[in-house]
């Protein structure tokens, strides 16, 4: 058990719901963000300097220089799934734990990738835009597309790729899937989910929505050579990493009329492991709001899964605390390296 007479320190970097801080606040000495807006990163490394645990999320990043100004830290709890923003070998070379959650992303955010897709299809924003402006009721403008029939490739066949498959079902459309990661974790097929190359999947399909993670193979995946494979007029829908998708080559082929349109919850300016990223969305594909769809990193924006995501972060951290195998470890930490709290 913890220690009492040494209540462990738990920074957690962004708000989370009142009763996580009771859960963790029963054995710990809780230093919570409170504030809806993120801590800038040397406010971060200020309270992480003598934690035992630290729980953090998509916008925090994580390397070797900042793990070296914790020399307590037994535990990064990650609220999230993707941990391309934390390094791996640092954490584990100094004997620190590392976790993520692995399944209560997947249906929030399968569910809104099928949301934006349908959204872009049939030109819901264009639509709410034109009702506000007082544009008469129905004309025959405003044409869209349909699911209904439709050949829909999914790039990446993890949890992720197979949820959105599960939910397209119902569309009665050929689902088409590749998967650029062949270390995709197992799971049950989807009967009606065809497996192809990515190169076939781009030339027979109406749709495209990106599931796949961010790695030195992903990188691009999307390029401007594979997207101009695509069909003309085809809809691109980005979910898994923002920099898997070149967005200035998607802004090119949009104005140039081959790309139907596009529509991301994920940008590549997110993308905190790549030195080079961008520091904004494409100006051009923001001046295309006719034909693109946008949303902040929403995937797991349900109050329900955020709950059990935050439960999952906090419960890894007591477990580890405990000097047990946290839920969700992603590492093998040398814990010769560190003492865990049952030593203190």
């Amino acid at each position: 058990m913890i220690n009492q007479a040494h209540r462990p320190v738990v920074v957690l970097t962004h708000r989370v719901h009142p009763q996580i801080l009771d859960v963790l606040g029963e054995r710990c000495k809780v230093i919570a963000n409170q504030s809806d807006d993120s801590l800038s990163a040397d406010e971060v490394r200020r309270r992480a300097a003598e934690a035992d645990g630290l729980m953090v999320f998509m916008p925090d990043r994580i390397n070797a220089d900042f793990l070296d100004g914790c020399p307590q830290l037994q535990v990064v709890a990650g609220a999230l799934k993707g941990h391309d923003n934390i390094d791996i070998e640092a954490c584990t070379d100094r004997g620190i734990w590392l976790t993520r959650v692995e399944d209560l992303l997947t249906e929030p955010t399968a569910e809104l990738a099928v949301g934006l897709l349908i959204g872009l299809a049939r030109h819901i924003v264009a639509g709410d835009r034109a009702v506000r402006a007082g544009k008469p009721g129905w004309r025959p403008t405003l044409y869209g597309s349909t699911l209904v029939g439709s050949t829909i490739g999914i790039v990446g066949a993890g949890r992720l790729g197979r949820g959105v498959a599960r939910m397209l079902t119902g569309f009665d459309a050929r689902l088409l899937c590749c998967d650029p990661a062949p270390a995709s974790p197992a799971g049950e097929e989807v009967p009606q989910m065809e497996r192809v190359e990515l190169p076939e999947l781009l030339e027979r399909s109406d749709s495209v929505i990106v599931c796949a993670p961010l790695d030195d193979s992903t990188l691009h995946l999307l390029d401007r050579d594979r997207l101009e494979s695509l069909r003309p007029g085809a809809l691109l829908v980005n979910v898994g990493r923002g920099s898997v998708v070149d967005e200035r080559a998607v802004a090119g082929l949009l104005r140039s009329g081959h790309l139907g349109g596009f529509a991301a919850d994920v940008f590549e300016f997110e993308d905190l492991s790549r030195p080079d990223r961008p520091v904004a969305i494409p100006e051009e594909l923001i001046d295309m709001g006719d034909r693109t769809l946008f949303t902040p990193h929403l995937g797991s924006a349900v109050a329900s899964a955020r709950l059990r995501i935050e439960e999952h972060a906090a419960r890894a951290i007591l477990q580890a605390l405990d000097g047990q195998v946290p839920d969700g470890a992603v590492n093998q930490p040398q814990r010769d390296v560190r003492v865990t709290m049952n030593a203190l």
